[in-house]
């Protein structure tokens, strides 16, 4: 072994320990938001995840939780994992820049000066370090995420075909090609983004067993790319519609069991692709033989995803689309649910849709065997209104708002099938979004926040927050306004990171350095760069408004721009060898590692405040609050994944309150889930029903069409007698279309639903002092612009039909509720009212109705239970330590407006009561827990101060006072210096922090307190 090749292991090994020491100084002791909380909990049970699933992962993941020990301690397992698989990835990327970096001298490691190997191991660990401290990659390193994972497998792939290049000659070399087949088909149970690296790897592979092959030849390795590629995307779902096939007919033809079939397909292929692989090998035919097994191994690695067919068997409490027969595996793997949109030719979002897109596909009856069914993917649309390259393709009216604005749409008429004309986008407009949104917005932001600087972390569409920035005051303020004098709250913005265009040029200098040097190898870089960032572009097809920053989707795009960051290195090495030190080869490796040192430094420092979570709760917390303000036995309705995977961490994990049982309302419309809520759930009862199976299972229709029928006696129609009808088989109940598909029928809009009272006291709905609130019956009114209601849609009015008030159900948000008349909310200031009770993060449902607060909003309150719950129950994610960020998404997750709001009115609600000592010690928990140095101003905190007035404690309010009036004048005084253009883009934020200093100055004058009132006179004054 050669002294280079002993130093680059060194080397690596090295930028492991600095890289996972880093990460695991800054994870997440706990689960975090989004899909992280999720996949803890079903690693843990090994349950099954969100669509298409990531089996690999959670075996992973399990094995980390098996040394965890204590329950509370598996998230900082799973957690460490991650960090430790980043870790290697910075690994493997140094090894990766090393070899690239030997290959632009055109040497074998051997043949290397000493100099030369001290500068590409130099450069190797400036590339490699800066990507370890990177924005984007550091982020997914220190959470549970398949980020991690997946970035390590095409490190690992990458790296390997680097190894299999530098022995492609010698007898063996083949054995790198199985373990690149292999380590493809299991990277398939992580994520799919590993399989971009394929044209890479292709390119390797020709560049080295063809390598007198002119430029014009190129288009060969070009075409095998995408042939491969487009192979291992679709190998999966092909590999289990056959067998979904065979099942089908091993199950109705031999009466044998589900998936028998489908596991002795596998079993069959297997064992014909090793035959094939021992048969060429005896005959000697080696090309085969290498292609065989490596299909072998690939098959050996995608098999993970029996997991998933055997743990949905089981029927977990997690168990996502119940993928538990083949044709329910390949809907999963091919993420039916959430649909597709348009790539190269469809709809516009001005196409007028003309029905209904239906796929074939089977499902299991009550006796076991497979029926037909017609499975919805979407619409058909009109065929004259179509385009090419669809890029704005969503018909929402907020997205279409969106679209209008990003490529300023004019658009053109056409005139559709049916004769009308339509105005739709030209293809001009659509190219506009595509390059504004799509690729500028979407993409070139997220690589300018890693290696130019970012504004801030809060998501936003002007110019206020989320750009990137480099720090340079000139440039930033070209496009971003003054940057000198900036409000408290924005200096003091964690996310606010500046690197000076330094990572970004040295990349650059890297970029065209490789270009120059050594071509193919740069070719081979460029496409991972491309394959991994604009073609992901490409793919995805993004809407507007998306609900969360994308820019993890992109790191593999950021790890290609960091091999060029670490072959700038060696653009410096050569100059300084050539112009400064001629006799020093070492000198001048040492200098341009000193030099270019600053880049990973700069990232470093930069970035360590807003990426360090060791001390953050707040997932865990936030999902520990949410089951603990539901009463026992309890059901709680949520919307999202940040109000539904923390609560099954919780729950799954932790074992917090598993006698509630948790809804998603985004899942309900799924048969599947329906049958999950119908089930035992650790110690959640079933959810009360009464619709039959077979109205909303399989091949039902699962839609009810609203035909309002007055009964005989003149009398409303009752919950119950609603669901009789929707569940009941009588032709007179049911209506036929032209396709012959029968619907039943919803015989009401304002359905009754009688309250037992005595039900309500003994479920603990309403304490029984309120008893005498209670009304008789509570009235749904179904929206009058829906014609029909869906399967889960029926499951609320099943609950209330069925469940007779034994079951107290809570909701986390209250939007939702408009469409059934239980709030009713008058925009005009009429009558607004709710049959809700506001329990700190979630809502009851209460037989009381009350109006709406227009300042506090939704449900009437009970002192002694929010008191209770924000008091006594309520963790708050250690958001007080200063230690902690509370990012963006921390702020909105943790509900941090309603959370204040609730201080607020409980405040109030005590003060009322004559009890303003309680009242003040509430007002002082809600800024000891969270301080506006930590968690951002906002609205509610004029509410407090107006609390703490009218408790008497005006040395609090006015401390207070001060303290937001003085973060907004900053904002004013600010936003008031932009001109022209930019003035206009900041102008609803100046607006919106003018009405809450106008209301603080109201508030702090109606309480006499005229001192703090003149301060902000003169800004509010013409108000």
């Amino acid at each position: 072994m050669s002294s280079f090749s002993k130093r680059s292991i060194w080397g690596g090994w090295i930028v492991f320990a600095i890289a996972s020491l880093t990460y695991l100084l800054t994870m997440e002791p706990t689960a975090s938001l989004w899909d992280c909380s999720e996949f803890i909990a079903t690693s843990y049970k090994l349950e099954v995840g969100h669509p298409p699933g990531t089996p690999f992962f959670f075996l992973i993941n399990r094995l980390g939780a098996i040394f965890a020990g204590d329950p509370t301690h598996v998230a900082a397992a799973i957690n460490a994992l991650s960090a430790l698989e980043s870790g290697l990835t910075i690994a493997f990327l140094f090894w990766s820049i090393a070899h690239l970096g030997r290959r632009m001298y055109r040497k074998e490691e051997n043949e290397l000066t000493d100099a030369q190997s001290w500068a590409i191991l130099g450069a190797a660990a400036i590339g490699s370090l800066a990507y370890t401290w990177t924005d984007t990659f550091w982020f997914s390193a220190v959470e549970a995420e398949v980020y991690a994972l997946s970035s390590l497998f095409t490190a690992v792939v990458f790296w390997a075909i680097l190894k299999w290049e530098n022995v492609a000659d010698r007898p063996g070399s083949a054995r790198w090609l199985v373990l690149i087949a292999y380590l493809m088909g299991l990277s398939v149970g992580a994520h799919i983004l590993n399989l971009l690296a394929i044209p890479a790897l292709v390119f390797i592979y020709y560049f080295k067993k063809f390598p007198g092959r002119k430029k014009a030849d190129l288009w060969k390795p070009g075409v095998v790319s995408v042939l491969l590629t487009g192979a291992f995307y679709i190998l999966t779902p092909t590999v289990v519609s056959i067998g979904a096939f065979v099942d089908r007919i091993f199950v109705n033809g031999f009466g044998l069991g589900v998936n028998s079939g489908l596991t002795t397909f596998v079993v069959l292929l297997l064992a014909a692709l090793g035959w094939g692989v021992w048969r060429t090998h005896r005959a000697g035919k080696a090309g085969w033989n290498t292609i065989l097994l490596s299909a072998f191994m690939v098959i050996v690695g995608i098999s993970t995803y029996g997991i998933v067919l055997i743990r949905a068997s089981i029927n977990p409490p997690m168990n996502s689309n119940n993928p538990s027969d083949p044709y329910a595996l390949l809907s999963f793997l091919n993420r039916d649910q959430y649909g597709a949109p348009p790539l190269l030719y469809g709809q516009s979002y001005a196409s007028p849709a003309v029905g209904t897109a239906f796929s074939d596909s089977y499902f299991v009856d009550e006796e076991g065997k497979y029926r037909p069914m017609e499975r919805v993917t979407g619409y058909e649309y009109d065929e004259n209104t179509k385009m090419l390259f669809p890029r704005m393709h969503s018909g929402e009216p907020r997205h279409i708002a969106e679209y209008k604005r990003w490529a300023d749409v004019k658009g053109r008429k056409v005139r559709a099938e049916d004769g009308s004309l339509v105005t739709v986008p030209t293809f001009g407009e659509n190219l506009r979004f595509f390059f504004t949104y799509q690729l500028n917005n979407m993409y070139w932001r997220y690589f300018l926040w890693n290696f130019v600087g970012r504004q801030s972390d809060i998501q936003n569409n002007t110019i206020i927050d989320g750009n990137w920035l480099s720090g340079i005051r000139p440039i930033d303020e070209l496009y971003l306004g003054p940057q000198d004098g900036l409000p408290s709250e924005v200096a003091a913005n964690k996310g606010h990171n500046t690197y000076y265009f330094l990572p970004f040029i040295l990349g650059l200098i890297g970029f065209f350095y490789q270009l120059k040097r050594d071509g193919r190898n740069f070719l081979v870089v460029f496409l991972l760069f491309f394959m991994t960032g604009l073609a992901i572009i490409l793919y995805l097809n993004q809407t507007p408004l998306q609900p969360r920053e994308r820019d993890y989707a992109y790191a593999g795009s950021f790890y290609a721009f960091a091999i060029w960051i670490g072959l700038g290195v060696l653009w410096l090495y050569d100059l300084l060898r050539r112009r400064a030190f001629r006799t020093s080869g070492r000198a001048a490796a040492a200098v341009a590692f000193v030099v270019c040192a600053s880049v990973p430094a700069v990232l470093a420092v930069q970035n360590w405040d807003d990426h360090d979570r060791s001390h953050r709760y707040v997932a865990r917390d936030m999902g520990y609050n949410y089951l603990t303000s539901v009463l026992p036995n309890g059901i709680i309705i949520d919307y999202g994944d940040n109000d539904t995977f923390p609560l099954w961490y919780n729950q799954e994990v932790e074992g917090v309150r598993t006698d509630v049982r948790v809804m998603n309302a985004s899942y309900i419309g799924g048969d599947w889930y329906i049958d999950q809520m119908r089930m035992k759930a650790n110690e959640s009862e079933p959810i009360p029903h009464s619709l039959p199976r077979h109205k909303y299972y399989g091949d039902a229709t699962g839609q009810f069409i609203i035909r309002e029928i007055p009964k005989p006696d003149g009398s409303m129609w009752t919950a119950k007698e609603v669901m009789a009808v929707a569940g009941s088989d009588d032709p007179r109940t049911q209506l036929t279309d032209q396709a012959g598909n029968t619907f039943n029928i919803v015989p009401a809009r304002r359905i009754a639903v009688p309250v037992d009272k005595e039900n309500v006291i003994k479920s603990g709905i309403v304490r029984p002092e309120d008893a005498h609130l209670i009304e008789d019956t509570i009235y749904l009114d179904i929206d009058p612009s829906k014609s029909a209601l869906m399967a889960g849609e029926m499951v609320l009015l099943d609950m209330l039909a069925s469940g007779d008030w034994t079951r107290p159900i809570h909701f986390t948000s209250a939007a939702d509720l408009m469409k059934w008349g239980l709030v009713h909310y008058d925009s005009q200031g009429g009558q607004s009212w709710s049959y809700l009770q506001q329990d700190g993060m979630v809502y009851r449902l209460v037989p009381i109705k009350s109006p709406i607060d227009r300042i506090y909003g939704i449900g009437r309150i009970d002192t002694e239970t929010l008191y209770d719950n924000l008091m006594n129950k309520y963790r708050y994610g250690n958001i007080r330590d200063p230690r902690v960020y509370a990012d963006t998404f921390v702020t909105n997750t943790f509900l941090t407006s309603q959370l204040r709001s609730s201080f607020a009115r409980l405040a109030n609600a005590l003060t009322a009561e004559g009890d303003t000592v309680r009242a003040v010690e509430v007002l002082d928990r809600a800024m000891q827990e969270m301080p506006l140095e930590q968690l951002r101003m906002d609205d509610m905190v004029v509410f407090l101060v107006e609390a703490y007035y009218k408790a008497g404690a005006y040395d609090k309010g006015n401390e207070l006072a001060r303290k937001a009036g003085g973060i907004l004048t900053e904002y004013i005084d600010y936003y008031d210096r932009f001109t022209g253009e930019k003035k206009k883009l900041v102008e609803s934020e100046l607006m919106d922090r003018l009405r809450t200093l106008y209301n603080l100055y109201l508030i702090a004058g109606q309480n006499g307190q005229q001192e703090v009132a003149a301060l902000y006179a003169p800004y509010v004054g013409g108000i």
